[in-house]
């Protein structure tokens, strides 16, 4: 194990930490006389009544520190790396990886490829375990940690290898048997690619995973995502209509099959399916609670309860707004359900909404959080926006206002002559935004499904 410096970069005023006059540039050198190796071993280890720090101040002083607390209370401190550690890059070339689809000339970190276990836990990503060793395994058991989310695109060990362009890719289940056995719970994905691990191959897969239930709590079913930028790249097409609806019966008879037994329907299709194939989206209780949100699975119809629940708590008047909504072409429709819903109540408010084109990675791309700001600007320039303009908030750079391409919401507003409000995920804050009670901007960025284990770019 490399030795790993973890340098304080932030100490909380009034913390346990700033009462031992800790500093930004002090060094963190061990807990109890242990090492640390990242961000796991650091929470477990501070979370004693009674620790022993050892410390290098930034003029070279070592200090030895007794520290008697509450169970689980936090010292005060952040490290200039949050991981304690380096990011793992992902080994693999995916035939399916969206970072090899992107244009050259964007910001360095969004070419970045992870697959590190330890960001499945931090921030729910789906890593492909391929960079995992015994001792990751010992350490997900040793420390409890749960869920793990698993990229497994098939069960097929030979069909992975040639997915992930690993041969190593394969060897996988032994891993996954283990983290059964010491009950740790698991999500997994497949991103389904059309002649590749869809149809047999698709049931192979949902058949072999369903001897992990009951803790492996759910595998979502994706689209593959496929932009204009793929010369040289292996030759994906695109689902049609019936091959959609032939995905989604093929999940809906395995979800018939599990249900009575286990109590959850454990395999879910992202919405992007039920858009495809022109059908309607499953009721609530099929998505045993939201498990697979981050991955598009549920997304449409949660928000659909979210958007009728906060209508129910309103009370209606006679305000009068004129405002505009932008969004990608996959979430257009259902977008413009729920601005109807919100018009049925509050007649005098206009709403206009305006699907956007991706011209940027090409029209295959619908989701929203894939839009740049160079294709809102060109798509909406001439358009009549109202009083404001309202951009869901996975455009974003997470907490920050920048687009993939880096244009900034200032520049659209700019760009525009009108206000942008960033729209909070919720459904109660469309409303709010609708209504012109909603002003807050956290700008969480979603992981959005196009973007696997091999080609996540939404910490860039």
């Amino acid at each position: 194990m490399k030795n790993n410096r973890h340098k304080i970069s932030q100490v909380k005023e009034g913390s346990i930490a700033w009462e031992l006059e800790l500093e930004p540039g002090d060094e963190l050198i061990s807990i109890n006389g242990e090492t640390i190796e990242d961000v796991f071993d650091y929470h477990y280890l501070v979370n004693d009544e009674y620790i022993e720090l050892l410390i290098r101040k930034s003029n070279g002083e070592e200090w030895e520190l007794e520290i008697e607390k509450e169970f689980e209370e936090d010292l005060g401190i952040e490290f200039e790396n949050s991981l304690m550690d380096e990011y793992r890059s992902c080994r693999n070339k995916c035939v399916f990886c969206f970072i090899d689809q992107m244009p050259p000339g964007m910001r360095e970190t969004l070419y970045f490829k992870d697959d590190d276990s330890r960001l499945s836990f931090l921030q729910g990503n789906y890593v492909t375990l391929t960079n995992m060793s015994d001792h990751d395994i010992d350490r997900i058991i040793h420390y409890h940690l749960a869920p793990i989310n698993i990229s497994f695109q098939t069960t097929n060990p030979k069909l992975r290898c040639k997915m992930l362009n690993n041969r190593f890719a394969g060897d996988i289940f032994p891993k996954v048997q283990r983290l059964f056995e010491a009950g740790i719970e698991m999500n997994g994905q497949i991103v389904l690619c059309k002649g590749l691990n869809d149809k047999a191959e698709l049931e192979r897969s949902i058949c072999d995973l369903t001897q992990y239930l009951p803790h492996l709590r759910s595998v979502s079913v994706v689209p593959v995502g496929l932009s204009k930028y793929r010369d040289g790249l292996y030759p994906l097409e695109p689902f049609t209509k019936d091959e959609a609806a032939q995905v989604i019966d093929t999940i809906e008879s395995w979800q018939k099959k599990i249900f009575p037994e286990f109590g959850i329907h454990f395999i879910h299709a992202s919405d992007e399916w039920y858009l495809l194939a022109g059908r309607e989206l499953p009721e609530e209780e099929r998505y045993d609670g939201y498990l697979q949100l981050e991955n598009g699975v549920g997304m449409l119809r949660l928000l659909d309860t979210e958007v009728t629940e906060a209508l129910e708590e309103t009370v209606s008047d006679n305000r009068k707004r004129k405002i505009s909504f932008a969004t990608g072409r996959l979430a257009y429709p259902y977008i413009c359900k729920y601005a109807d819903k919100v018009k049925e109540k509050f007649p005098h408010i206009e709403i206009q909404g305006y699907e956007i084109r991706n011209d940027f990675f090409g029209e295959r791309i619908t989701v929203s959080g894939l839009l740049t700001g160079q294709d809102i600007i060109k798509q909406l320039a001439n358009e009549d926006l109202g009083e404001c303009l309202l951009l869901p908030c996975n455009l974003l750079r997470s907490g920050e206002d920048v687009f993939l391409d880096d244009t900034t919401v200032g520049e659209i507003e700019t760009a525009l002559k009108v206000p942008v409000q960033i729209v909070d995920e919720a459904g109660a804050d469309f409303v709010a935004a609708v209504l012109g009670e909603n002003t807050r901007k956290t700008n969480k960025r979603r992981t959005m499904y196009e973007q696997t284990d091999c080609s996540n770019c939404w910490k860039a």
